[in-house]
């Protein structure tokens, strides 16, 4: 049902949007040659964009850094980036890379060339563009992952506390502790990596302190400093409380106005260093989209911090229905909120239908649909078997109350009241004890808990309203073999809902790491309006045999660029390289295109030899489709071999 609402809510279509920047212009264009040199380089986004200090890097010809001057947004706007270029720049063929930090907190790169006077005999390689180091990447995830674990756990264990007021909180004393050190932890973690994170470095990085004073002037970084003092006031109260507790005070009473007041405060200003950092910081509709934003990531606390809560209580302590009761209550106010905002935060990342499987974000967006899908049938499960159990006490109160009944109906001897009668009304009474706390347990998958305390105490409310030590309840009659099964079941159920919802926090974090599928169509439409190149570059490896077991062959890759690979008139350029990665001359190459499906080609490409590379000027390809590119690579007078390998020509 809600993959429907979000299919629907997708075919109502929405104005353009964008959450990860996109280069919408250049200034030298790419590919681009320019009589004389310019003063300097600006590029143009489709959003603002944080700019780093290393955020140009300019090679010459010969692949040595140019020094540039300052980076600078460009008459102050923010969506721009500009550096300033020294006058004696030379002629021939530069290489720009760039790197900047877009307005949702993720670090964007890429890399063009412009040419002055002529373009170089060779073309020099384009640097690496990667986005992120790998193991800096990784530890920033894990720690992006811990932290919403753990403000789930703090959150939602705290809702738990303040609403369904349980009358023994001391097996949550824990999880709230595990709660905030690790969300505490966490913040510090991401704020020192934070600098290595955007600019790409290694994690040693961490311990240069510029790279600290930096993070500290962005918004991420200023919004990791906010959750820490948020911290330090949750500490407060946390300390507050756990000294409430040991003076047996506290337990199971309705919190303060006041209490209840600054602990919503705090929970709503931590969910805003996230939204004010992320997605929803970035894009149309930010205000909407920010508030979409905490009512969601509340709701997940409330929702799986709730139920972690109550696992802990459903090991360690026993659950009173009226407890199970009030958190039934508020976790489907959680689920309808969680509902309602997930709609329009798909509907705003997705951006079309097409999405859903053509983009990353659309994937990953699909297995969390699919996880919360098994937890919903968790909590189904969880129901049946409390139907089960609660249909046969009833059978069990309903003999016992027949029983009762003959019973009574027997003339008292002339010695008292029989036996007999005085049992039937005690069993009818511990019956009916009994199944009232089964009958008072709420929907979902907590109901297995409020079934369970039945087995703790015949009394909720009795025994433990505070932590002084207190007489213990007297044990309920002992379990059929049939309800220890259900019980048991009941257990694994709930754990599963735990497990699963671990899951949907991973995807969760995930997704808000994913260049969404709106912005991801946005990037593209800003590339082709720009009249930025999407070249299409394929690797061709190849390997010549000797023909004599003892000589070595001859092996390496050829490297063919088409510029744009679309439909039309495409520029060429191959390279060939040998097994060492080096430049190799080879006194022939030849390449040719082929569409098996509309009986066209082989077309000769007609390359020639531009001095160490090999080109065309244009080569017409004149229907969109898969084409079979075969080239063949000539390094002696009579040994050669050709390699075919499928090339997508784009309208």
């Amino acid at each position: 049902m809600l993959l429907g609402t979000v299919l629907v809510l997708l075919l109502l279509g929405g104005g353009p949007a964008s959450a990860h920047a996109a280069l919408r212009g250049a200034d030298p264009a790419d590919g681009s040659v320019v009589k004389k040199a310019p003063g300097s380089i600006t590029l143009t986004f489709t959003e603002s964009v944080g700019l780093l200090d290393d955020s140009f890097r300019v090679f010459d010809p010969d692949n040595r850094r140019v020094e540039t001057g300052s980076t600078s947004h460009a008459d102050g706007r923010a969506d721009t980036a500009r550096v300033r270029l020294p006058a004696k720049l030379g002629t021939g063929t530069f290489t720009v890379a760039w790197r900047v930090v877009s307005a949702d907190s993720h670090p964007i790169a890429g890399a063009f060339t412009f040419s002055v006077g002529e373009p170089s005999a060779i073309p020099p390689p384009l640097p690496s563009t990667s986005v992120e180091n790998p193991v800096t990447g990784g530890l920033f995830n894990i720690g992006r992952y811990l932290a919403y674990l753990a403000a789930a756990l703090l959150i939602g264990t705290a809702a738990f506390v303040a609403v369904c007021r349980p009358p023994d909180v001391r097996p949550l004393g824990r999880l709230l502790l595990a709660g905030w050190w690790t969300l505490a932890g966490s913040t510090v973690f991401l704020l020192l990596l934070r600098g290595p994170y955007e600019t790409g470095t290694g994690p040693a990085r961490v311990l240069d302190p510029s790279e600290l004073t930096r993070t500290l002037g962005t918004r991420p970084g200023l919004a990791l400093v906010a959750r820490l003092a948020l911290l330090a006031v949750a500490a407060v109260l946390l300390l507050r409380q756990r000294k409430a507790l040991r003076e047996g005070k506290g337990t199971g009473e309705r919190p303060s106005r006041t209490a209840l007041l600054t602990g919503a405060a705090l929970a709503v200003g931590l969910a805003l260093t996230w939204a004010g950092a992320e997605h929803a910081s970035a894009g149309i509709q930010v205000p909407a989209a920010m508030t979409s934003s905490v009512l969601h990531l509340l709701a997940m606390a409330v929702w799986l911090g709730g139920l972690a809560a109550l696992l802990t209580l459903f090991y360690r302590a026993s659950v009173p229905s009226r407890v199970v009761g009030r958190f039934s209550q508020i976790a489907g106010l959680a689920v309808t909120v969680l509902v309602v905002t997930g709609v329009y935060q798909s509907w705003r990342g997705l951006g079309s239908v097409s999405a859903l499987t053509d983009t990353t974000y659309g994937r990953v967006l699909l297995a969390k649909l699919a996880a919360v899908t098994l937890l919903l049938v968790a909590g189904a499960r969880s129901r049946r078997t409390v139907t089960r159990e609660r249909t046969a006490r009833s059978v069990t109160v309903v003999a016992a109350e027949e029983e009762e009944t003959r019973e009574a109906r027997v003339p008292e001897p002339v010695g008292g009241r029989s036996m007999s009668a005085v049992d039937g009304l005690a069993k009818g009474a511990t019956h009916s004890a009994v199944d009232g706390l089964a009958a008072d347990a709420a929907h979902g998958s907590v109901d297995g808990l409020a079934a369970d305390a039945a087995h703790g105490s015949v009394d909720g409310s009795a025994g433990g309203s505070s932590l002084q030590e207190a007489p213990r309840p007297a044990a309920a009659p002992a379990l059929t073999p049939a309800e220890d099964a259900r019980r048991r079941a009941l257990r694994r159920s709930v754990l599963a809902e735990v497990v699963v919802s671990v899951v949907v926090l991973v995807l969760t974090t995930v997704l808000t790491g994913t260049l969404p599928g709106r912005a991801a169509a946005e990037a593209a439409t800003a590339e082709q309006s720009a009249g930025v190149p999407v070249a299409s570059v394929t690797n061709i490896p190849f390997t010549i045999d000797s023909g004599d077991p003892g000589v070595r062959g001859v092996s390496g890759k050829v490297q063919v660029t088409l510029d744009p690979g679309q439909v039309g008139d495409n520029g060429l350029q191959a390279v060939v390289y040998g097994a060492d990665g080096g430049f190799v001359t080879v006194p022939e190459l030849r390449i040719s295109f082929s569409l098996p499906d509309q009986d066209i080609g082989p077309l000769d490409a007609k390359i020639t030899d531009r001095g160490g590379y090999w080109a065309a000027d244009a080569v017409n390809l004149p229907i969109a489709g898969t084409w079979e590119m075969k080239v063949t690579v000539r390094v002696s007078d009579i040994d050669q071999v050709s390699e075919t390998k499928p090339v997508r020509i784009e309208r």
